[in-house]
């Protein structure tokens, strides 16, 4: 009996929707591990030459100062290098032999965890406190220095 009104009371649960800045966050991290995936298909010796034109050839139009619509303009600029990117990945995907596509997805994967572990590590977290710490320490320095050498003005 106990265990029925357990049952049924995790049964009503109300999940939540994820939000809008998760969804996005999410998405961001797909398309960094889709890039880190392309980057090393573009590296990989069995990568058709024309694959790695391709690849080239989207991202250098993305970076390139000279586009069809100028960045600057509010959101058309960006669609159109939205555009070149998701074009650019959809032929990859077709134009790549699967091996090679899922050997880098798996070099993406692990490259992922070693950043990861890299952040991680305690050398990362000492080192980010000391320097910190000498940037607080310049700080201080700088501002009683200027304290002490700047003239004191007295108000009439």
């Amino acid at each position: 009996m106990f265990s029925k009104l357990f049952w049924r009371s995790r049964t009503n649960i109300v999940r939540r929707e994820p939000t809008f800045g998760t969804n996005c966050r999410n998405q961001v991290q797909r398309l960094q591990r889709e890039a880190q995936v392309y980057y090393f298909v573009f590296k990989h010796p069995r990568a058709p030459w024309y694959a790695k034109v391709v690849a080239a050839c989207s991202a250098g139009y993305v970076f390139s100062p000279i586009q069809l619509i100028p960045s600057y303009i509010p959101v058309i600029g960006f669609l159109d290098d939205f555009l070149a990117l998701f074009v650019g990945a959809k032929l990859l995907q077709r134009i790549i032999p699967v091996d090679v596509l899922t050997e880098c997805r798996q070099l993406a994967d692990a490259a992922e965890m070693r950043r990861k572990e890299e952040i991680r590590s305690m050398a990362a977290v000492a080192s980010s406190v000391v320097i910190v710490a000498v940037w607080l320490l310049a700080a201080v320095g700088a501002s009683i220095l200027m304290a002490r050498y700047i003239p004191h003005q007295r108000m009439r």
